[in-house]
């Protein structure tokens, strides 16, 4: 009784700061913690397509309509929009196999629920969520009609490398406890390090920049594709002491390039200079929603239909 009234004061609250219908779906009626979805639907019928927008880590679905109205703005543009939580909470993985399995779970009852197996169907998401979205994309049966991604991790050798690294070099100070983390989240999901596990990063990483075979890469084939990354490297050397080594830009363009090559030519790369802000208080940060033109994004989107038309 406790988390359905919290359900409702959540959807309630929601409902009056967007004016938007949205419910919030269990797929296990007595677990409020995992494998739930967000729905936003758009004011009319009939749908124009199905949008799943995947949270970064740590992040709910209030989170991310805090940092981002793209999920409002594909309502409003007709799309059923929906918001997932998987079978660990905001603090899922993404890439890994359960992550996977628990996103596949809630697009099927989507899919079955609303009787949209027929439209347009798109995902994307932000840092993590959009390495889940392109690693969903590179192993579905029924594949997306277009991919979005917003500064995603693809490459966790470089992930794993880079971490360890800025661990290294903070003698003079306490470690990023982000890295540490991570650091100790790779090893486990990925069954080692790069030195002991190389083969399991070549299966699990959307991108690998070592991986000679191109394994992941061949896998995603010709779905359109849309990458935006900020690589403000002075932000991050003055603010991180970081480098292009530990920012996700080399990885976004690196996977665009080889899909290119590859034949790909609807995958491209967005880069963008001084758009990165964080809500509520605008703090300067390029790793952000910010970073994405969300109308020129849903253009994009229905622009890739009307060509396979």
């Amino acid at each position: 009784m406790l988390r359905f009234k919290l359900t409702l004061l959540i959807c309630f609250a929601f409902t009056n700061i967007f004016g938007q219908k949205m419910e919030i779906v269990f797929l296990d009626q007595m677990d409020s913690t995992q494998n739930h979805y967000t729905v936003i639907y758009p004011e009319n019928k009939p749908y124009s397509g199905l949008i799943f927008i995947v949270p970064g880590f740590g992040q709910s679905a209030e989170r991310t309509l805090e940092q981002t109205d793209l999920p409002i703005k594909a309502a409003e543009n007709g799309l059923l929009t929906i918001i997932p939580s998987l079978h660990d909470g905001v603090l899922s993985f993404g890439i890994d196999n359960q992550s996977q399995e628990s996103l596949n779970r809630i697009i099927q009852d989507v899919r079955n629920k609303h009787m949209v197996t027929d439209l347009p169907f798109y995902i994307g998401g932000f840092s993590i969520g959009g390495s889940c979205a392109i690693k969903y994309s590179q192993n579905a049966s029924v594949k997306p009609s277009a991919v979005f991604a917003v500064d995603p991790p693809l490459d966790f050798e470089r992930f794993y490398n880079s971490s360890k690294r800025d661990i290294r070099l903070s003698v003079d100070k306490e470690p990023s406890q982000e890295n540490v983390y991570m650091v100790e989240r790779i090893e486990k999901e990925f069954g080692g390090t790069p030195k002991t596990a190389l083969s399991n990063f070549y299966e699990i990483s959307p991108y690998s920049f070592t991986d000679l075979n191109q394994t992941a890469v061949k896998r995603f084939g010709n779905i359109p594709l849309r990458i935006y990354t900020e690589p403000d490297v002075d932000w991050w050397l003055k603010e991180r002491n970081f480098d292009f080594t530990n920012i996700n830009g080399p990885d976004c363009s690196a996977m665009i390039n080889e899909l290119n090559r590859l034949g790909n030519h609807r995958a491209e790369l967005i880069v963008t200079i001084d758009k990165g802000y964080r809500k509520p208080y605008n703090t300067k940060h390029p790793h952000s929603w910010s970073i994405v033109d969300n109308d020129d994004l849903l253009v994009w989107l229905v622009e890739q239909i009307e060509t396979i038309k």
